[in-house]
């Protein structure tokens, strides 16, 4: 089998970790598989780079930051080859430029374009077990260091997969899978064997942070399969496959909580066409994700209330964007709460179950919890709640859903 293994900074935090790495790496080698492998930044490497830029200057260039970012990675990949090497096997560590990643020329958040991976493949086909540097690419034009955005290096393990073909793409961190709930909120969440790419891709931008967003897309894409492990143990993992029929048995898979939310509300806008396409425009060309959206219905067709979700990193610009719009339309003014979280289930079995958003509206209120907005889709349901009942929240909904218990 041709296995890509990525490794994320916990499990290289140091140059121990680092030689554990290297000794599962080379088992996976003697087990008769080749292997490509992909790193990130040892934990907090990354971020003391980032101390440095602004110490150097107030205002660092992306371009710049992007090639100051990207050593971190290097530094992991060469150390990680050396380490393979003092096994007695052949490694080659390669940059993001070296195995071929071209990426489009948006610094610190770039998205890959494509990759020709023939060095990766050439080296394989000659013995060696190939490091790459994750989290990084270049410009096809200028040959620009890029980064990928945070947790770039799970998309980067992906990516190459995909490129190279590779039979099965593990995802290394610092839990051994994927689970029903976040365990520290539920002791008794369980361990999923596997999940489908939606699921998954729904927990992800959920706030479950196993997996980035942009990684199960491209594993979705490509149909790369996926295994979440832990580099601390040898345990099974989390496959994420294609969704198949007995995945649909289960009405819900998962409870996943976001308190990284604020909500934003216009007052009193005017009720007239084309105005929400205005609010909306100003914060999209800033960058800035909405999530949920809601507008009151106007009783007198003269105005009527907007509210909306952002990160709550995005809240300060969000806020003063929604004033400058609001002015000019004449609103009442604009409110933000910061004291919410968003509180989901997720499955793909929602499509063939009835009555799930009816167990989950019945089960928060009949322990006191208000919902404030809600928003659904073909395989999730989210409610924005008081951020003092998320814990309880998810607690009750993994009960209600019998979670915990083992599938037969």
């Amino acid at each position: 089998m041709l296995i890509v293994q990525k490794y994320g900074g916990t499990s290289v935090a140091d140059v121990s970790r680092i030689k554990a790495v290297a000794e599962r790496v080379v088992r996976t080698a003697e087990d008769g598989n080749k292997v490509i492998v992909v790193v990130s930044a040892m934990a907090g490497e990354t971020d003391k780079l980032i101390n440095l830029a602004y110490q150097a200057s107030p205002r660092p260039s992306e371009r710049e930051m992007d090639l100051l970012l990207s050593s971190g990675e290097r530094v992991t990949s060469a150390l990680t080859a050396m380490a393979i090497e003092g096994l007695g096997h052949k490694a080659m560590a390669l940059t993001g430029r070296q195995a071929g990643i071209i990426t489009d020329t948006v610094h610190t958040k770039a998205r890959i374009e494509k990759i020709s991976g023939e060095r990766v493949r050439k080296a394989i086909d000659e013995g060696y077990i190939v490091v790459v540097a994750g989290f990084q690419g270049i410009t096809e034009g200028d040959a620009d260091v890029t980064t990928l955005g945070r947790g770039g290096s799970d998309l980067s393990a992906v990516a190459i997969a995909a490129a190279v073909n590779a039979d099965l793409c593990e995802i290394y961190t610092d839990v051994d899978g994927v689970y029903t709930t976040d365990p520290n909120v539920v002791p008794g969440a369980r361990k999923l064997d596997r999940i489908s790419y939606e699921e998954m891709l729904e927990l992800a931008s959920l706030g479950v942070k196993v997996l980035q967003t942009r990684s199960v897309e491209f594993a979705k894409k490509y149909n790369v399969p996926l295994v979440v492990r832990s580099s601390f143990n040898y345990k099974p993992g989390t496959l994420v496959v294609k969704e198949d029929e007995d995945m649909e048995k289960v009405a819900v898979s998962g409870v996943a909580y976001d308190k990284n939310q604020v909500k934003i509300t216009v007052m009193a806008v005017p009720d007239r066409p084309g105005i929400a396409a205005k609010l909306f425009d100003a914060i999209a060309k800033a960058n800035v994700v909405v999530d949920m959206i809601v507008q009151n219905v106007s009783s007198d067709g003269k105005a009527t209330d907007i509210s909306f979700t952002v990160p709550r990193t995005d809240s300060k610009s969000a806020k003063q964007i929604t004033e400058d719009v609001a002015k000019e339309l004449g609103a009442r003014g604009v409110n933000l709460r910061d004291d919410i979280a968003k509180v989901s289930i997720v499955g793909v079995g929602m499509r063939t179950h009835s009555g799930v958003a009816a167990k989950m509206f019945e089960t928060l209120a009949r322990h006191g919890i208000n919902i404030i907005m809600i928003s659904t889709s073909e395989i999730k349901v989210s409610c924005v709640i008081d951020v003092k009942y998320t814990e309880l929240a998810v607690r009750v909904l993994h009960d209600a859903f019998g979670l915990a218990e083992e599938r037969v």
